[in-house]
């Protein structure tokens, strides 16, 4: 492989460089020295910044769809599930954990950013999924008015 296939490759196997090359928020010589590529690190610099020219530009997701809370939920019969992930179903008044519910155009790249989010807030997330236009992740009771924050402010657009 050449220097800028690696370069590629190397940064696809870290999204959040991938995304802020695409927002054009990188330090290059930072990115060439966290990637540890082989290669001259001035090289590794050209290679990232014409990878970056053939990205795509970075936009937000979601056009500040609705958010909503729904507390309450926990373990039950898939068939009245809000959300079944593997063996676990979540249905309503079951339980002690918060689902957070936004509509709008969900999509993986609005999950990514919502997850992300919560993630730098230090909210735990126990599930989260998205479909049909719409996402939900379900956090701890004691979580949920931050993760509603949380959740609003990564899907503002």
């Amino acid at each position: 492989m050449t220097l800028a296939a690696d370069t590629r490759e190397a940064v696809r196997r870290h999204p959040f460089l991938f995304d802020a090359l695409r927002a054009d928020v990188v330090n290059y010589s930072a990115a060439a020295r966290f990637l540890d590529a082989d290669g001259e690190p001035d090289a590794v610099v050209a290679a990232l910044r014409r990878f970056a020219d053939d990205l795509p530009e970075y936009e937000r997701p979601g056009s500040d769809p609705p958010v909503n809370m729904q507390s309450g939920l926990g373990e039950g019969d898939p068939a009245d599930a809000l959300l079944v992930v593997g063996d676990r179903s979540l249905v309503s008044d079951a339980g002690s954990l918060t689902a957070i519910t936004a509509g709008g155009d969900a999509d993986a790249a609005a999950l990514q950013q919502v997850l992300g989010r919560l993630e730098t807030a230090e909210v735990p997330v126990e599930a989260a999924a998205f479909g049909g236009g719409s996402l939900v992740v379900v956090v701890g009771r004691r979580d949920g008015p931050d993760a509603v924050r949380a959740v609003e402010d990564a899907l503002a657009g």
